[in-house]
């Protein structure tokens, strides 16, 4: 599916869109410690994943597009690229069943700085906030997988389980990207 110029609806999903492989790029982060690192939130203060008490989820995404601003260039062409939109309104979904699984905290990460993430985040009404990696402090730190495209570094889209603090299951790669939440929680119901 190509979209028509000044027409890219970032909900919809194309039905042809590359699924991702398994890379062994995020086979390393279960049972890692996360470092000491605070990031940006859409709100409030910084959030340091290290420090968190109780069970946090942290779904991890490229971008969000916005609606009638253009893809980078071949976006819907790069394994796991499309579909950050939708994995971030399934947890918006979600999130009411995620928390009743024991999770304490849930937020969305990119490499987007936090006016961007701002916007999405109002736009797509989410009730948790999205944290930025846009200096790719913790990225580098715990080598999470990433790509480039149009000059941008980008994370590839996964899904983290942290328990005070360490990783504790790390779903990698996730597709499709709208199903990313119900397969957290089922995960979390299973491991109850």
């Amino acid at each position: 599916m190509t979209e028509a110029p000044g027409t890219h609806n970032p909900l919809v999903l194309p039905p042809d869109i590359p699924a991702p492989q398994d890379d062994g790029a995020a086979r390393h982060l279960a049972g890692m410690k996360l470092p000491d690192i605070a990031l940006p939130a859409t709100t409030g203060p910084a959030v340091n994943l290290s420090k968190l008490k109780g069970r946090t989820v942290v779904y991890i995404y490229p971008r969000t597009g916005v609606p009638g601003v253009d893809a980078p260039p071949g976006w819907d062409a790069i394994p796991g690229a499309r579909g950050c939109t939708p994995q971030s309104c399934g947890f918006r979904d979600h999130f009411g069943e995620i928390k009743r699984l024991g999770v304490a905290q849930l937020y969305g990460l990119s490499t987007q700085d936090s006016a961007y993430q701002q916007e999405a985040a109002r736009r797509l009404h989410l009730p948790f906030a999205i944290l930025s990696d846009e200096a790719l402090a913790l990225t580098q730190a715990v080598k999470l997988p990433t790509f480039t495209t149009s000059g941008m570094t980008l994370l590839k889209r996964m899904a983290l389980v942290v328990d005070e603090g360490v990783i504790s299951k790390a779903f990698y790669p996730v597709f499709p990207p709208d199903k990313s939440a119900e397969e957290v929680a089922a995960w979390l119901q299973a491991s109850r």
